[in-house]
This record gives structure tokens, C-alpha cells and sequence, in this order.
């Protein structure tokens, strides 16, 4: 039976969470996730992957096909340009948590009925998964996030949220000491190919920047008694669901 308004629930991931769960829990967990629809067409829930104490964490959209039949993020076209961009920026994908704002693949049949299309999550729809989300921020407590794109973008800074206006600043936020948002690497796939190898260039520049905070981050630990990494408890963490608003273990 699903979990929703009606029997007192949250009518979102809240209700399938549990208390002070570890990672694997969570994970566990999310596999019988009902918050919203979205898992009645997917095969599977894909959840984040990568260390438990990672220092960057990466946040895409959603899984795309090849995720959703492989139960891992980030292992399609997509997830090999995040590998290469990540490799020429200096930045360890062993090193990395990857996950995503929406754990289902949301998707329609193209005009043949024969492949499954990409769909955008709405905000509705991000707003009952991202509990999870927040619970991966929460037990990882990475020093940095990047927001791959508008959709994760919005669920970690607001509906305000602009890519063209934000990408590559860091900004300092409630979830992490820092916060550099970038295009999601489906959009350079899409470029027309006269500027493709420009868009990814630019890509990895901005993951070139998330490389040198974290070695700025590393030196000034270096520097300090105290080997605590984050300035802020993860449960103070604002919770997007009462406001309107690696290479992982892959197997």
C-alpha cells in the first residue's frame, strides 16, 4: 500500500525514510520508495554512489535509460563525459559521490513506441524525492556540491535557480561550505557539433574550479587543530519538502 496524505504521511520520500539510517539503509530503503508516481514506469530506483565520506558530491536530474536498466548513476554517455571532464579538471571519480535530485527515470515513448524519451522532472516531482537527497547530504557531508543542471540546481538553491546566471560562483549554503553549479553533461551532448568541444571545454573548466576549492579546502586543514571538515550539522540543513521549496562502486 503507498504511504501518502490520506494515512498521514508526507505524500513523499519522508515516509519511506528511515531514522538515522545509514547509507546503505537509505539505499536499502529507496528500492521500495512510493512517494510520488514516477516509480511505476522505472525499472528500478537508482540511488547515489561513491565513498561515505566523499569530499565533492555531484547531483545530476534523474537517471537516464541506461541508469534505470543498470541501477547506477551515472553509467550511460553521460556518465562517461562526466569521467573524462572529471579526469581532465584533476578531480578522482573513486573520490566522488554521484547521485541525483530525482531517483526515478521519468520518461515517454518516442513517435515508434520502440525507445523511451527523456523527461523532465516538474517540481512537484522534485520535491517529493528530494528527501532522499537530502538524507545522502546529510550522512555524506561533503565539503563541496556540484549542481549538474536546472533541475538540481532548483532543488538545492531555490526555484530562482538560473544556470546561465550562476554557473561556475561559488556559493556558500546550508548543505555544504560550498556550492558550484555547471551545465549537466547531457546538454554538451546535445550542442550541435560546431560547438560541442567548446561546451565541454567549458565544462571542464568549471570542474577545474571545484578541483582547486578542494585543494584550497585540503590546505587549510593542514593548517588547523581540529580535523572537522564541515562548519555546519547536517540537521541543520534546510528541508526542501516544507518549503515550497562513482567512477562509483558500480557492481
Amino acid at each position: 500500500m503507498e504511504r501518502g496524505h490520506a494515512n498521514g504521511g508526507t505524500g513523499s520520500a519522508a515516509d519511506f525514510i528511515p531514522p538515522n539510517a545509514s547509507l546503505t539503509a537509505l539505499r536499502k530503503a529507496a528500492a521500495t520508495c512510493r512517494g510520488c508516481h514516477l516509480y511505476k514506469n522505472a525499472t528500478q530506483t537508482v540511488f547515489g554512489e561513491g565513498p561515505r565520506h566523499a569530499r565533492v558530491m555531484f547531483v545530476g536530474e534523474q537517471p537516464g535509460d541506461a541508469e534505470d536498466k543498470a541501477g547506477h548513476p551515472f553509467v550511460g554517455a553521460s556518465g562517461k563525459l562526466l569521467d573524462r571532464a572529471m579526469e581532465a579538471a584533476g578531480l578522482e571519480r573513486d573520490d566522488a559521490y554521484v547521485t541525483n535530485a530525482v531517483k526515478h527515470f521519468k520518461w515517454a515513448k518516442d513517435a515508434t513506441g520502440k525507445r523511451r524519451i527523456h523527461k523532465s522532472p516538474n517540481r512537484g516531482e522534485v520535491r517529493a524525492c528530494v528527501p532522499w537527497l537530502e538524507a545522502e547530504i546529510a550522512r555524506v557531508q561533503p565539503e563541496i556540491i556540484v549542481a549538474l543542471g536546472a533541475t538540481a540546481g532548483k532543488a538545492l538553491i531555490g526555484p530562482s535557480f538560473s544556470v546561465t546566471k550562476q554557473r561556475g560562483i561559488e556559493q556558500k549554503t546550508a548543505w555544504a561550505p560550498s556550492l558550484v553549479a555547471t551545465i549537466h553533461p547531457s546538454a554538451v551532448l546535445r550542442a550541435p557539433r560546431p560547438i560541442r568541444e567548446r561546451e565541454e571545454r567549458a565544462f571542464i573548466a568549471d570542474l577545474a574550479k571545484v578541483a582547486r576549492l578542494l585543494a584550497h579546502g585540503k590546505r587549510e586543514r593542514t593548517h588547523r587543530r581540529s580535523d572537522k571538515l564541515l562548519p555546519w550539522s547536517a540537521t541543520e540543513a534546510p528541508s526542501l519538502t516544507s518549503s515550497a521549496q562513482t567512477r562509483s562502486s558500480r557492481r
